[in-house]
């Protein structure tokens, strides 16, 4: 397990989080971001090249998976070497316990991460908490789907699923989590992407 979690599984999220129809919904929602930004559980930087071009812009990459981070670090500079200036610092910590101050970024960009954190409530209240007033929590995410049938099948493979996937989790209520942890959702999208219809349901949007 040590073997493919260090090094089979960091390449497998890659290209699955890669694929073409994850990047069309990665365009859509990670433009939004304004200001001092946290990107919860960046990954391998599949976000870095959506992000606009605002001189303002300044972004903190949460991810404690050292492969993840370093994957992200070469991707990057390779956008520089494309020529575009895009300054990200990473710091490895986990979404439970953000290292930051309360009231401290304008946006929290969360993408494709909320079905890996291990207390999702936990991570959404610590993002709240370090939200600037007027701040909105950007998200994009797969989850529950709204077909009960569909629903049923992802609650029968989740314990496998999350075994091969690195803690994933196919079946968990999106929505219901971001309102629980006292955001109120002020725009929202859902649809089946191409695809396997149990880890295919997204929905995406924006909070406060």
């Amino acid at each position: 397990m040590g073997f493919y979690h260090h090094c089979v599984l960091p390449r497998v999220l890659d290209w699955a989080c890669g694929l073409r129809v994850i990047e069309k919904q990665r365009r859509k929602v990670v433009p939004r971001v304004r200001g001092r930004v946290l990107e919860v559980g960046s990954g391998t930087g599949l976000n870095l090249r959506f992000y606009p071009e605002d001189a303002n812009l300044q972004v903190v990459g949460l991810e404690p998976a050292a492969e993840m981070r370093e994957r992200a670090r070469r991707r990057l500079d390779a956008l520089r070497r494309e020529g575009r200036d895009l300054e990200v610092e990473w710091v490895d910590a986990s979404a439970e316990e953000i290292p930051a101050d309360d009231a401290s970024f304008d946006t929290v960009l969360l993408t494709y991460t909320l079905c890996t954190i291990g207390q999702p409530q936990q991570a959404l209240e610590e993002m709240r908490r370090v939200l600037r007033p007027g701040g909105r929590l950007v998200f994009c995410e797969h989850g529950a789907a709204s077909d009960a049938s569909v629903r049923r099948w992802q609650d029968r493979v989740d314990p496998l699923w999350r075994r091969v996937a690195g803690g994933c989790h196919l079946n968990r209520d999106v929505p219901g989590l971001i309102g629980g942890a006292g955001f109120a959702i002020d725009e929202i999208d859902k649809a089946y992407l191409p695809g396997w219809r149990p880890a295919t349901w997204n929905v995406w949007g924006t909070a406060r």
